[in-house]
């Protein structure tokens, strides 16, 4: 009876949703989305907003570096996004001579701004549901793999005929578990430079240690330029481009913020699971939660060792380090949210009240009544499968670098083996000695051997024989458990591990099948697609049911305002600026500010060092305009606003369109909103517009960027 009484309860928050919470699509805002906004403070109308026949705030938002959110703030093409979204860029740039990532980067002029290689930034161009013509062929009668190969087949042909000879980009997204589709039509500019980085001190500031969490003090933010060919079209890099003539930009508001003030991000969220089944909460709780986070806590500490002690191998792997890191305490955080926030309690009590629903109508019963039977047998198998296939990623094929590189060149030696054509053979070894560069540029053997032996012994101790590669099992019990010989010798022998041993491979390639590496490789990977036949069985199983729930939530609950889970696509997400109660007698303000930074300071240390400039600033309190009212400089701020990872970078937003902030993270009290959205303690943590401002001019002293810059 207590265990119900709970269920009961929780069920009541499961119905309920704060006007804060969704991340709606901004082309479909309906009239209650909009009272909402203007109740809050919105002064803006939906085509200001969002249009296609106008300019409006949409055509200031961008896709960046195919992972994160940024926005034009200028009329000459500056974008704005995250330190973290820029540094795997930043790094490239870098090296001992030109440590940008310690040191910073500023240019003074056009002249001195860097090129990208490889980065790019999508404009959104158009919106078009298709989902009847992708759903076409498709009948009650139709199996889930039928399903699957008509869906496939139809989103190909659709993208070939709006495509045509245009140079856009085309993707086919699905909604609601893949009950509607919708078609994003991109514009992609790849000539994007380097502005601005802060130095690792403030871009960087609380590292690890305060990521996910609130305070922050972080001066999160990185300045890009979008370059254009002469007549303003899209086009590589060249010498000959030109700054882009922003189609909107989003002016800077200098006056703060306050509690309660109106805030909207636009952006692109990743991914949320939010109408999921209790079966997916269980498992990242006890399967695929633990399983990343003990495999990354391994990968972290052999990198922390060698970075440590090496300031070459910190630049080569600081943006690497950053990855598996952000992650890694994500799962640390959303396994103990869930349990926290009981959120595998919530769900069943969802799919109790489903279950009842659906079995008073005869209807229903006949539509839903024997979805969950399916649901059961997909996680059954994913239960048993989700910790190993968690492994064959994280510390097999994409553990060791050197093991995932050699599976560039599993094409090749399938062309040797076929005894293909010799020029054929020549011509991909060509293309791959020019993948190279990049990878031994921020490369350290050293360091791998490390990582690659240290996973796969944790892969040897934690996977049953049965579902683990033939090869690691082999290794193991001959070892004793232990990898670091074996490894040792093969980093030795392989041809992966050794730009030279690899450049002269490729001068004459032969077969792989005696390189230790590659073998290994390719037996994980075999395994790998072994297990994956179960996944495909499982979602075979299940994948009907989870959408037909998806259909009949919504059924159900006519009156609840629904908005999609997040899928890379953009998104408008509205609240206020709030502080909020952690936990008992735990009262967080909605702000920080310098002297937080100064309190955190720690010299030498790579998580908390302030460069010497900025501290003599605040020694002497040089904030000038960008102090508030009480002569405080406001680093970070939090609001109600409901996003997640993707919407880093993403721009905050008043009432009138200005920018007053830039989002970057969320609080360690929500990490199971990805799944739940915690409608009492769920913020955003945003970097001040006024702190940008003032590391932009007092830090680097880029009075050509303030200039450019329209300030209110």
């Amino acid at each position: 009876m207590k265990r119900l009484a709970l269920v009961l309860a929780l069920l009541l928050s499961v119905t309920v949703a704060s006007a804060d919470e969704g991340m709606w699509l901004p082309y479909a805002l309906n009239g209650q989305n909009l009272a909402e906004m203007q109740a809050m403070g919105c002064k803006l109308t939906k085509d200001q907003i969002f249009s296609f026949n106008q300019p409006s705030i949409k055509d200031a938002i961008v896709q960046f570096g195919g992972g994160c959110t940024g926005e034009i703030i200028s009329p000459e093409g500056l974008l704005l996004t995250n330190h973290h979204c820029g540094l795997s860029f930043v790094q490239k740039l870098s090296s001992i001579e030109h440590d940008y990532l310690t040191d910073g980067f500023w240019a003074k002029s056009k002249g001195e701004e860097l090129p990208n290689p490889g980065l790019s930034v999508l404009f959104l161009n158009q919106v078009e549901d298709v989902t009847e013509i992708v759903l076409q062929g498709i009948t009650d009668g139709t199996t889930e793999a039928e399903r699957e190969e008509l869906i496939g087949n139809n989103t190909r042909e659709l993208v070939k005929e709006r495509k045509g000879d245009r140079k856009v980009r085309i993707e086919v997204v699905p909604f609601y578990s893949g009950n509607q589709y919708i078609l994003f039509e991109y514009l992609e500019y790849k000539d994007v430079r380097l502005v601005c980085c802060p130095p690792w001190g403030i871009g960087k500031f609380g590292a690890d240690t305060d990521n996910w969490t609130w305070p922050r003090h972080k001066g999160d933010f990185n300045i890009f330029r979008v370059y254009t060919a002469p007549d303003g079209s899209p086009a590589e890099y060249s010498a000959d481009n030109v700054p882009m003539k922003s189609k909107w930009f989003l002016p800077i508001n200098l006056n703060g913020v306050k509690r309660g003030d109106y805030a909207m991000i636009l952006g692109y969220p990743g991914s949320t699971d939010r109408y999921s089944t209790s079966y997916t909460v269980k498992n990242i709780i006890e399967e695929e939660g633990p399983a990343i986070i003990d495999c990354r806590t391994t990968k972290l500490n052999n990198y922390r060792k060698h970075m440590d002690a090496d300031q070459e191998v910190f630049i080569q792997y600081a943006s690497k380090q950053a990855s598996v890191s952000n992650y890694w305490k994500y799962y640390i955080g959303q396994v103990k949210q869930l349990k926290r926030n009981h959120v595998y309690e919530k769900r069943l009590a969802q799919e109790a009240e489903f279950k009842n629903w659906a079995n008073a109508s005869a209807a229903r019963q006949i539509e839903y009544g024997k979805i969950f039977e399916g649901i059961e047998k997909k996680w059954e198998i994913l239960d048993e499968i989700q910790k190993s296939f968690v492994y064959h990623r994280e510390a097999g094929w994409n553990g060791g670098e050197a093991i995932a590189f050699s599976r560039r060149f599993r094409g090749i030696n399938k062309m040797i083996e076929d005894k293909a054509d010799k020029e054929d053979i020549k011509a991909a070894a060509e293309r791959l000695m020019g993948s190279l560069d990049g990878f031994y540029k921020d490369y350290d053997m050293s360091l791998d051997q490390d990582v690659t032996a240290a996973l796969l012994g944790l892969f040897y101790k934690n996977i049953s024989a049965e579902l683990m590669p033939s090869e690691i099992l082999r290794i193991g019990q001959e070892n004793n458990g232990d990898f670091t010989e074996y490894i040792a010798k093969a980093f030795q022998k392989s041809v992966f591990t050794d730009r030279a041993r690899l450049e002269k491979w490729l001068q004459k390639p032969k077969k792989l099948d005696k390189d230790p590496i590659f073998t290994l490789a390719n037996n994980i990977i075999e395994s790998y697609g072994t297990l994956y036949e179960r996944y495909e069985e499982a979602q075979n199983l299940g994948n009907a049911g989870e959408r037909l729930y998806m259909k009949g939530l919504m059924e159900m609950q006519q009156d609840r305002n629904f908005y999609p889970d997040a899928n890379f696509t953009m998104r408008l997400t509205y609240g206020t600026v709030e502080p909020y109660r952690a936990a008992d007698a735990v009262h967080y303000n909605y702000y920080t500010t310098m002297d937080g930074v100064m309190a955190k300071y720690v010299p030498g240390n790579w998580e908390f060092d302030i460069p010497q400039d900025v501290r003599d600033l605040v020694a002497k309190k040089d904030y000038g305009r960008y102090a508030n009212e009480k002569g405080e400089l406001v680093v970070n701020f939090i609001t109600t606003n409901d996003i997640t990872g993707g919407n880093s970078g993403s721009p905050v937003i008043d009432g009138e369109g200005n920018l007053i902030g830039l989002a970057f993270d969320g609080n360690w009290e929500a990490m199971s909103g990805d799944l739940n959205f915690e409608n009492q303690v769920q913020r955003t943590i945003c970097v001040d517009a006024r702190y940008l401002l003032w590391c932009i001019e007092k830090v680097g002293k880029c009075d050509n960027i303030i200039k450019e810059l329209v300030i209110k």
